[in-house]
């Protein structure tokens, strides 16, 4: 799982401890200092956390998988899992729910309790998948609710993790906080 930063060292997001239990934020993780990280939440390597997204680890642990990323204004909350390069989108809500490997929430998309998105997945824009509902692999689905729409042949969701992993470095390397 790599080496997790101290809460107090990272310089990144509002991190802030819930009833004893502190975020674990990876060494190579990003957490843009304009995100919210709140209690059992772990974000791990190479993973990122965008300008206003809220994790909220106060019933339920949160997990951000390796390079995974959760975009500006999405919400994480309850016991959430992203798999590994996963991506939430913009103003995406993922509640109580498990996004797998290389899956991906679009923009404003919500999916809800007990629900599971499967490896390669993609949940479109603006589509709510609803609770207790399971989203085979390599199936885009759409609408709300989200129903199967056509079978992914060949996912290039590759493409969106590894760009945000890059991203995140250069945003690392080269962001400067302007007074």
């Amino acid at each position: 799982m790599g080496s997790f930063k101290a809460i107090l060292e990272t310089g990144a997001g509002m991190l802030r401890s819930f009833d004893g239990t502190e975020p674990r934020i990876a060494d190579s993780a990003y957490v843009d200092e304009a995100a919210v990280v709140i209690g059992n939440v772990v974000v791990e390597a190479d993973a990122s956390v965008w300008p206003n997204a809220t994790l909220r680890g106060d019933h339920g642990r949160i997990v951000v998988g390796e390079g995974a990323n959760v975009q500006d204004n999405a919400v994480l909350h309850e016991a959430s899992e992203l798999g590994p390069y996963s991506t939430v989108g913009h103003s995406a809500i993922v509640h109580d729910a498990t996004v797998a490997e290389r899956a991906l929430v679009g923009m404003n998309a919500v999916v809800l309790d007990g629900s599971s998105v499967g490896e390669g997945a993609v949940v479109a824009a603006g589509s709510v998948v609803t609770e207790d509902t399971e989203i085979p692999p390599s199936t885009l689905v759409a609408g709300a609710p989200a129903e199967p729409k056509a079978e992914i042949e060949n996912p290039q969701l590759e493409a969106t993790a590894d760009r945000y992993v890059a991203l995140s470095t250069r945003h690392e390397e080269t962001g400067e906080r302007l007074e």
